[in-house]
C-alpha cells in the first residue's frame, strides 16, 4: 500500500516514518510539510493512504481531506483529541493521537488494509435488493449476501461505500449511507453521525461522545446527539 505523510512538524514526520518502516505492507513514497505540496504530488502519483496532520499553516488537514479522491484513504494524526469527530465527518478511516503508539498504529493500518482489499473486490453496480421485514440481500464481491437486521451491529460510511459490520463479517457495497438508512427499521437503527448508523440492540455502553459496541468506539456527531439520547438512552435510564 503506497502511503505519504503530510505534517508541518519535522519531528512528527520522522516519528511516523519510523512506524511505517516497521510495517511491511506499507510503502512510504514521500513526506510533505504542507497540504499544497502533497496535493501536487498525489495529482501525478498513485497514493493509497495518507497520514494527515490536522493543524497546519495554510490549508489544514480537514480542508485538504475534502479534496482527496475516493480511492485514497486518510488517517489523521494530531495531538488534539477534540478534532476526532471532525475527522469522521470527512470519511477518515481512523484518527491517531500523537505520540502514536505502535499497537494503535497497527490497528489503524490493519483496518485500512482490510478495507482496501474489500474495495478492490467490489462491483460498481452493488445495491440492496429483495427487501423484506427481516432481512435484505446486498450485492458484494460478485455475490448476493443475505443480511438479517438483527445481525447488523453497525454500518459505517466511507466515501461512496458502506461497510455493514456483523459479528462474523464485514460486507462492503457501493452506495451512500443515506440510501441504506432508508431500508433500515427506524425502531432498531439510529444514525449517530454522518458516517455511522448503529443497531440499538448492539449498544453495550455510551458516554457523551461515544457509543461502545464490543471493541469498537463509534463517535456521536453533534448534529445527532440530542435525538440519539432522547430516543434511545434517556427514556430507558433506570433511576432510584
Amino acid at each position: 500500500m503506497n502511503c505519504i505523510i503530510v505534517d508541518d512538524e519535522p519531528l512528527a514526520r520522522e516519528a511516523m516514518q519510523m512506524l511505517i518502516e516497521q510495517y511491511g505492507e506499507l510503502n512510504l513514497m514521500g513526506s510533505f510539510n504542507s497540504a499544497l505540496s502533497a496535493s501536487k504530488y498525489i495529482e501525478f502519483n498513485t497514493v493509497h493512504l495518507i497520514f494527515l496532520d490536522i493543524q497546519m499553516p495554510g490549508v489544514n488537514g480537514i480542508e485538504f481531506a475534502r479534496t482527496i479522491n475516493k480511492e485514497t484513504f486518510v488517517i489523521f494524526t494530531t495531538a488534539f483529541s477534540e478534532f476526532a469527530l471532525d475527522s469522521y465527518e470527512v470519511d477518515a478511516i481512523d484518527y491517531l493521537i500523537k505520540p502514536v503508539k505502535f499497537e494503535r498504529f497497527k490497528k489503524a493500518i490493519d483496518k485500512a488494509l482490510t478495507y482496501s482489499k474489500l474495495f478492490d473486490s467490489e462491483l460498481s453496480n452493488n445495491a440492496i435488493e429483495n427487501f423484506t421485514e427481516e432481512y435484505f440481500f446486498v450485492k458484494a464481491d460478485r455475490k448476493m449476501f443475505k443480511v438479517y437486521f438483527n445481525d447488523i451491529q453497525y454500518i459505517e460510511g466511507l466515501k461512496d461505500y458502506v461497510v455493514i459490520h456483523t459479528e462474523s463479517q464485514k460486507i462492503i457495497t457501493a452506495m451512500n449511507i443515506k440510501t441504506i438508512s432508508d431500508y433500515l427499521p427506524k425502531k432498531l437503527f439510529v444514525r449517530v453521525s454522518k458516517s455511522y448508523i448503529i443497531n440499538s440492540k448492539s449498544i453495550e455502553s455510551v458516554d457523551n461522545n461515544t457509543v461502545y459496541i464490543g471493541k469498537n468506539e463509534i463517535p456521536i456527531g453533534n448534529v445527532y446527539r440530542d435525538s440519539f439520547f432522547e430516543n434511545f438512552v434517556t427514556k430507558r435510564i433506570v433511576s432510584r
